[in-house]
C-alpha cells in the first residue's frame, strides 16, 4: 500500500514584493521499505515541498494539492490537532544542519523524551529506557551517560545521530531525511547513510532523502524526483536517471560529476543561475541555460513527457543524449 501520495502540490509564499510559487505541481508516491530521493539545487523548492506536508511552513504560506494522503488518510481534511496525531508520530523528519537543530539549553535525554512524551503514553522510567535503547540503535557508546550530555558537546555526526534517534522515538512509518549528510566528512557522512539504510531495512518504514549530492542519490535510492527552480523535471528509478537521463538539467548534474570526467579535464558547468521568482522566463524555466534549446522553448512551458521517458519537463526528452527532435533550434 502507497505510504504517502502527494499530486499537483503548489506551495505560495506572500511577500512585500507579491506573491512568488516556491513549489508548483509537485507528485511523489512511497510504499514501505523504499526510498525516495528528491535532488536538486539549492532553492529549488525540495525542503519547502516536505515542509508542507509536516505542516511546519510559516503562516506567509499557503498551500494546495489535488491529493495529499498519508495511507488511507487525507491530510487535506485534518485540523491541526488531528494532524498532530501523525506528524512526529507516523510521519517524522530530520532536519538540516544537526548541530543547529537540537535546543542548546536542554539534555540530549531531555529532549528524546519529549519526543517520546508528546506521543506515546508511557512513565518516566518507561520513557528513560526507550532513549536509553534509541541512542544505542544509532550508534552512540555509553548511550546512558550520554543522556545527560548538552548538544554543544556533542560532535556534528553524534548530534545527527542525535537527531535521527528522535525521528524514529515513536518508530514511524515514514522517514524524511533533508539533507542527513550536511556539514559532516567524508567518513560520518557514509556511517550516518549505512545506518539510515540499515534503520530502514530493519522497519521496513519508507524513507525520503532530500539532497543535492548525485552520490547519496545513487548510494540510497531506489528512485530520483529532480527539482529545478521549484517544478519537477524529472522522475525516474535510479538505475534508469544514471544511465539514461531524459531531461537536459539532470544530464548536466550528471556530467558534472568527477567521476565522469577523465583525468586532468575541466569538470564541466552550467553556464548562468537559477532564475529568481520575480524573473522567470515565460517558457521552459531551464531555457535560458540549456543547450540543446530552440524557439518554441523560450514560448512555452512543457508539460510532463511520458513514463518511458521519465516524466521530463522538456520539449525534447533526451533519447541517448540527444533531444527526439531539434527542429526550430536556434543558436
Amino acid at each position: 500500500m502507497t505510504l504517502l501520495a502527494i499530486r499537483n502540490l503548489t506551495v505560495r509564499f506572500a511577500t512585500r514584493s507579491g506573491a512568488f510559487t516556491a513549489v508548483e505541481a509537485f507528485d511523489l508516491s512511497i510504499e514501505r521499505d523504499e526510498v525516495v530521493a528528491i535532488v536538486g539545487e539549492s532553492g529549488s523548492g525540495k525542503s519547502v515541498a516536505m515542509l508542507a506536508v509536516m505542516g511546519l511552513l510559516p503562516w506567509t504560506a499557503t498551500v494546495t494539492a489535488d491529493e495529499l494522503r498519508f495511507g488511507d488518510v487525507d491530510l487535506l481534511s485534518l485540523g491541526p490537532r488531528e494532524r498532530r496525531a501523525i506528524i512526529g508520530r507516523d510521519i517524522t523528519m530530520i532536519f538540516q544542519e544537526p548541530m543547529s537543530s537540537l535546543n542548546p539549553c536542554f539534555t540530549v535525554g531531555f529532549q528524546l523524551s519529549e519526543a517520546l512524551k508528546t506521543h506515546l503514553d508511557i512513565d518516566k522510567t518507561a520513557r528513560r529506557a526507550r532513549c536509553i535503547e534509541l541512542l544505542d540503535e544509532v550508534g552512540i557508546t555509553d548511550p546512558a551517560r550520554r543522556l545527560s550530555a548538552f548538544p554543544h558537546q556533542l560532535s556534528g555526526g553524534m548530534s545527527q545521530r542525535v537527531m535521527i534517534a528522535m525521528a524514529l522515538a515513536c518508530r514511524p512509518k515514514l522517514l524524511i531525511a533533508d539533507e542527513p549528510t550536511t556539514a559532516l566528512d567524508v567518513t560520518i557522512q557514509a556511517q550516518i547513510l549505512d545506518l539510515l539504510r540499515r534503520l530502514k531495512d530493519e522497519t521496513g518504514m519508507g524513507l525520503i532523502i532530500i539532497t543535492h549530492d548525485m552520490g547519496v542519490v545513487a548510494e540510497t535510492a531506489d528512485r530520483v524526483i529532480v527539482q529545478y527552480a521549484g517544478e519537477q523535471v524529472e522522475k525516474q528509478s535510479t538505475r534508469d536517471l544514471f544511465r539514461e537521463p531524459r531531461h537536459p538539467y539532470t544530464a548536466a548534474l550528471l556530467a558534472a560529476l568527477p567521476e565522469r570526467v577523465a583525468g586532468g579535464e575541466r569538470l564541466p558547468a552550467i553556464p548562468g543561475v537559477v532564475p529568481g521568482q520575480f524573473d522567470r522566463p515565460e517558457g521552459c524555466l531551464f531555457s535560458p541555460r540549456c543547450q540543446f534549446v530552440f524557439e518554441r522553448c523560450h514560448l512555452e512551458r512543457p508539460g510532463p513527457a511520458g513514463h518511458a521517458l521519465g516524466e521530463a519537463r522538456c520539449h525534447t526528452p533526451l533519447v541517448g543524449g540527444r533531444p527526439v527532435a531539434q527542429r526550430e533550434r536556434v543558436a
